[in-house]
């Protein structure tokens, strides 16, 4: 630095990246300020031969310059665990020079001070850091510590969704199923266990998650697992959920709502959330007309693809250390995704953008290819931006939390959502919906909360017996025309035999 940046730095006063020091007379006190730096993404740098309260320069002679430093350095090495490398500069200013030293963003995350205390900035400040949850958010910055490999107490194989597993299944070793020749009809038949042992003769679901670390060498489940193919993910997890809500007007402060996701509608695993999230948003956006004529197709009004995208991102890459759900915001001028924790890995805003990748949950990122619809290669947001330019992403530090925002085109009218669960918009909590406001939604349209549960169970071809089970009412022709058959009239689900309706290998699919 040149004696005008450093003066100019020095009139500034101390604030987060830059600390004062008339002399170092405190060695644990300097350590502290170390071990901020060390914690700090970007690092920070202390300043010596400025009076912290007043600016004033009190330059150092030839003698403590070389004292100083050599303290420094002690202090760092000795105060600083684990130590850390500084680095020093000397700066001419009259009457002496100012020691700048140089702490950088550290790579073995937390530091501490040599009595184990954990430091963070806090604005010109500092704070003692107890939060667990903190700690390994930490950890897993500095790729010490994977919050999805992390074990989920009490949980078992028998907390897994097998059909979810199944398609996982069908996904990784569709190159082998198709070398064997094996039709269709024999994989969607199959248990898990049998695809397993199609994928590797003798191989179980159990032997293969604990290959891929799934299942840890002690048995217990994995983050991964659970948030992968977790029953209800939400029992053992209770943050690692979806929250959806349509506003009326543009402040997420407002009381008045158009539509809000049930959480019944995102008890899963990421798949069954991400499902939730793409449902919510068809419903709730506009279809835009882009051809002429009056029966041609609508698109909705951002690119489908472009949500796909975030909102896999969003699942995929958050902190599962910081307990907070991902929330996705409609208002009438914007939709915003927010995906708790910034970004992984020091990574700034600019390096997603340009197709930098970084994956902060290794595990579910590995295995979540098979499920959701990511390429895994770090062009995810390369694609988005060439969909829609208008694309705002924010690694918000102070919310910890990343937020991408979509614009939606204000002069489009009034929004008009398509399916809308029955109900939804009439719950208490306090808000209301102006009269309005609420938009028209034909009775094919309507859907009960059972009946979404039902739509969504059926991602994966499910038989009649399976969705009256999943609803919990007995095999009966009554029933079977409530759940299954008037879905079926209302274009919410599809044969997998449409030419056969009563074959017994009939099947039922989302659709």
């Amino acid at each position: 630095m040149t004696t005008q940046e450093i003066l100019k730095l020095c009139g500034k006063g101390e604030q987060t990246p830059v600390q004062l020091k008339e002399r170092v007379v405190d060695n644990y006190e300097v350590g502290k300020e170390m071990v901020c730096y060390a914690n700090e993404r970007g690092g920070g740098t202390i300043i010596v031969g400025v009076n912290d309260k007043t600016g004033e320069i009190n330059a150092l002679s030839r003698l403590e310059v070389q004292e100083q430093t050599g303290l420094l350095s002690q202090i760092a090495e000795q105060n600083v665990k684990p130590a850390i490398s500084i680095k020093t500069e000397n700066v001419d200013v009259p009457g002496g020079q100012l020691i700048v030293a140089t702490i950088p963003d550290g790579i073995n995350k937390p530091y501490k001070d040599n009595k184990g205390i954990i430091w963070v900035k806090n604005g010109a400040n500092k704070r003692r850091v107890m939060d667990n949850a903190e700690i390994a958010e930490m950890m897993s910055d500095s790729g010490t510590f994977r919050q999805d490999e992390a074990l989920v107490p009490g949980a078992t194989l028998a907390d897994l969704d097998q059909e979810v597993i199944k398609m996982y299944l069908r996904k990784r070793f569709e190159a082998v199923y198709q070398r064997k020749s094996l039709s269709v009809e024999h994989l969607q038949d199959a248990s898990a266990d049998e695809l397993a042992s199609l994928a590797a003769t003798g191989m179980t679901v159990e032997k293969l998650f604990k290959n891929a670390g799934l299942i840890r060498p002690d048995n217990g489940l994995t983050y991964a697992a659970i948030l992968l193919f977790g029953k209800h993910t939400q029992r053992w997890l209770p943050t690692a959920t979806v929250k959806c809500v349509s506003f009326v007007g543009n402040s997420l402060g407002g009381m008045e709502f158009r539509d809000k996701l049930d959480d019944l509608d995102a008890d899963g695993g990421l798949l069954r959330q991400f499902d939730a999230m793409m449902s919510f948003l068809k419903r709730n956006l506009r279809n835009v007309q882009v051809e002429p004529g009056f029966n041609s197709l609508g698109r909705v009004e951002i690119p489908f693809d472009a949500l796909s995208e975030i909102c896999s991102n969003a699942l995929l890459h958050r902190s599962y250390s910081r307990e907070a759900p991902v929330r996705l915001f409609i208002f009438d001028n914007r939709v915003e995704i927010h995906s708790p924790g910034i970004l992984p890995g020091g990574l700034q805003v600019e390096d997603v953008l340009m197709g930098t990748s970084f994956p902060r949950n290794r595990m579910v990122f590995a295995h979540g290819a098979f499920l959701l619809p990511y390429t895994g290669v770090g062009s995810g947001f390369i694609r988005v931006r060439e969909l829609d330019d208008k694309i705002e992403v924010l690694n918000d530090e102070k919310r910890k939390e990343v937020i991408v925002t979509f614009w939606r085109d204000s002069n489009q009218g009034s929004v008009r959502p398509g399916v809308r669960v029955a109900g939804e918009s009439d719950r208490g909590n306090g808000e209301s919906v102006r009269p309005g406001d609420r938009p028209s939604v034909r009775a094919k349209d309507v859907l009960t909360g059972k009946e979404l549960d039902v739509v969504n169970f059926c991602t994966v071809p499910r038989t009649s017996k399976e969705i009256l089970a999943r609803v919990g009412v007995s095999y009966h022709s009554k029933n079977l025309a409530k759940y299954v058959k008037s879905l079926v009239n209302k274009g919410f689900l599809k044969l997998t035999i449409p030419e056969t309706p009563n074959d017994p290998n009939q099947r039922y699919v989302k659709s």
